[in-house]
């Protein structure tokens, strides 16, 4: 039985998708060939594209027949979107102002939700390869190598993250960091728990090197809980965690984490700046919602979508391949009811900096 007959003979749900990379071991090609070929066949040679068709309808690969002729490099105006999350608000505000910017260009907006899934992400934007101009990455999952490889198929900007060799735009943790460890400092607070979001997430990382950094310079005792999902569950777990070594004040990973550890300390009969003070980041319009009012550090979730639109259309217009720049957006503190003096002093462990 040939290897196609036993690929059509397998029941389909034990049948594993092909992927690009399948593709590439069969035709002998590099998996970038295959991508190119596949969504832009105008940059394979005909030999190469034919080879690599052929070997893709043999493994069953949904997306075998690219939309446009292999002479034609046409574009279809079309950019994706890849975000982390499609209820968190801050990904809301992303995808308006990279639609808005996108729109005026000419260009209309594909969105895909990865669901915190690296494998998931990758697997649904080799499904729109071939129908897609651009990708714009919001908190990419993925790893460094797989962006990477897209992006030698098409343009890829990257929110949130920083990716060696591709166009990123990032906001500016290190100084939105020093304005919330300078405002927690005025109220008095000489310690600070932050609640970590998800351990793959590069922003999370980065949060966390710039609050301690900011803390050290300026005398507050930083220590780290978590990691927790970024949604309300998530800041529910993480109040049961930071009652067992509690600090004056906390930071959320994101405003969805923070609420909820918010939300849960209220429940519990904890009283909100008075026995804990709470501070976010993103500021995507929740924050304005609870009651206090959630002190949050604003990343300019809309400005980082309209600079992503920006600097996706530049690279196609310019049809070369993109010379990656790092762009950093400052970020602004905006103060509400969450926050307020310390209490008394609670008594803190020598090693604070537990993960």
């Amino acid at each position: 039985m040939s290897t196609t007959d036993a690929a059509a003979n397998t029941p389909p749900a034990r049948r594993k998708a092909v992927t690009i990379y399948d593709i590439a071991v069969r035709a002998g090609v590099a998996p970038s060939t295959v991508s190119r070929a596949l969504s832009r066949p105008g940059r394979v040679s005909t030999e190469t594209s034919d080879r690599i068709l052929q070997v893709a309808e043999e493994l069953g690969y949904k997306h075998a027949r690219p939309r446009r002729s292999p002479s034609s490099v046409e574009d279809t105006y079309v950019i994706a979107l890849v975000i982390a999350d499609v209820s968190n608000p801050f990904f809301s505000q992303v995808m308006i102002g990279l639609q808005e910017s996108a729109r005026a260009n000419g260009y209309t907006v594909l969105l895909i939700d990865s669901r915190e899934d690296a494998s998931e992400e990758r697997a649904a934007i080799e499904r729109v390869l071939h129908l897609i101009d651009g990708v714009v990455l919001s908190a990419s999952r993925m790893s460094n190598s797989a962006i990477q490889q897209f992006n030698r198929a098409v343009p890829v900007v990257s929110l949130n993250r920083q990716v060696p060799g591709i166009t990123s735009i990032l906001p500016d943790s290190a100084q939105g960091m020093r304005a919330v460890v300078e405002h927690l400092a005025e109220y008095g607070h000489t310690s600070v728990t932050y609640l970590a979001g998800p351990a793959d997430s590069w922003a999370n990382g980065a949060r966390w090197e710039a609050l301690t950094q900011a803390c050290h310079a300026l005398g507050v005792r930083p220590r780290r809980i978590g990691p927790f999902p970024p949604t309300i569950g998530g800041g529910v777990r993480a109040l049961d965690a930071w009652r067992r070594r509690p600090t004056t004040a906390v930071v959320g990973y994101n405003d969805v984490l923070a609420i909820g550890f918010m939300k849960s300390a209220l429940a519990h009969g904890l009283r909100v700046p008075e026995d804990v003070s709470v501070i976010g980041i993103d500021n995507a319009g929740l924050s304005t919602l609870t009651n206090p009012g959630l002190t949050s550090l604003a990343a300019g979730s809309r400005r980082l979508g309209a600079r992503a639109a920006t600097a996706i259309v530049g690279h196609l217009r310019h049809r070369s391949q993109p010379q990656p720049a790092v762009t950093v957006l400052e970020m602004s503190l905006q103060e509400r009811q969450s926050v307020g003096p310390a209490a008394v002093p609670i008594p803190t462990p020598t090693t604070l900096c537990a993960t």
